[in-house]
């Protein structure tokens, strides 16, 4: 009976597991784009979202960002002080690409969307897209973007995910 009393108290006093910290926008997540691995950095904030990969000069061959919004619209890229070469695919509420562009270094024009259904849009270092046979048409991991919006620290619901 003690003994059982003694382990119901060290049970007590045990000290509760910590919650995972929250991740940031500079943590990546694998999420796959048109069926290839990336490793994208998730920009949700609108802080992040207008730095995004601006003064970038060490992405490696799989990495990106993947720029997540509240709702679909028009959206429109350009690359201030981004000195690398990117392309930027623009992706419809259900997670399949619309568009896909090249984004040359520096160049402040700015790549509009054709379309006013863009709900994320993801930049890949240049050529990234051909190299791997993705195109429009191609399906993003809409199950791995949801998770990384909640390990942010987001609700996914709020996104447009169900």
């Amino acid at each position: 009976m003690l003994l059982a009393l003694g382990m119901a108290a060290a049970a007590c006093n045990k000290a509760p597991e910590a919650a995972a910290p929250l991740k940031t926008v500079w943590d990546h997540f694998r999420i796959e784009v048109g069926g290839h691995a990336a490793n994208l950095q998730v920009a949700i904030l609108p802080a992040e979202q207008e730095h995004g990969l601006m003064q970038r000069m060490d992405l490696g061959r799989d990495e990106g960002m993947i720029f997540v919004f509240h709702e679909a619209a028009k959206q429109n890229f350009w690359m201030r002080n981004t000195p690398e070469p990117l392309d930027i695919a623009y992706v419809g509420p259900e997670g399949s690409i619309y568009e896909i562009y090249h984004m040359l270094p520096l160049d402040e024009r700015g790549d509009p969307s054709r379309s006013d259904r863009i709900q994320y849009a993801v930049e890949m270092p240049l050529g990234w897209y051909e190299a791997n046979g993705v195109r429009p048409g191609s399906q993003i991991d809409m199950k791995a973007v949801a998770d990384a919006v909640k390990a942010r620290g987001f609700d996914p619901a709020k996104f447009g995910f169900h």
